[in-house]
């Protein structure tokens, strides 16, 4: 976290500093709840408007997914100063198509990540799932799995 305010992690920052006291939770269960409220304001359509994603989201996909993903209490990949990889989680970064988000389960060379990750991103897409995200599981190269992910179709 750096001075310019809350930034939900990526997967591709450094690794969350020691945090005794739970102040990165907090923030996250805030920015969550504000998350919420602004569904709870500009869905006014039919429905249940926590179900899908707002204009907002809509707008920051990758940022909204990845304030889902550790709201959940889902880990977040981190890389050090050189951009190698320090810990096993999700990592969210631009999808293929324009408003989708790509989700990938990475860690460190030898870290089991490879193994881990259709588990873990099948637990990554219902999480997502739950809160109007589509999440659609697919094999890339070398045969790595990801989600590719993006707003369910209906009302905005």
């Amino acid at each position: 976290m750096t001075g310019a305010g809350f930034a939900a992690a990526s997967g591709d920052g450094p690794p969350p500093p020691d945090d005794p006291e739970g102040r990165r939770a907090a923030e996250v269960r805030v920015a969550f709840e504000g998350l919420l409220q602004i569904r709870r304001l500009s869905n006014t359509g039919s429905g249940d408007p926590r179900a899908r994603p707002a204009r907002w989201e809509r707008n920051r996909p990758e940022r909204a997914v990845a304030l889902a993903l550790e709201a959940a209490g889902t880990a977040p990949s981190a890389v050090d100063a050189t951009g190698a990889r320090t810990a096993t989680g999700y990592r969210v970064g631009p999808g293929e198509r324009p408003g989708a988000v790509r989700v990938e389960w990475l860690g460190p060379p030898g870290s089991g990540a490879v193994a881990e990750e259709e588990a873990r991103l099948t637990e990554c897409a219902r999480t997502l799932e739950r809160l109007g995200w589509e999440a659609l599981l697919y094999r890339g190269p070398r045969k790595r799995r990801f989600l590719e992910v993006e707003p369910m179709p209906g009302p905005e």
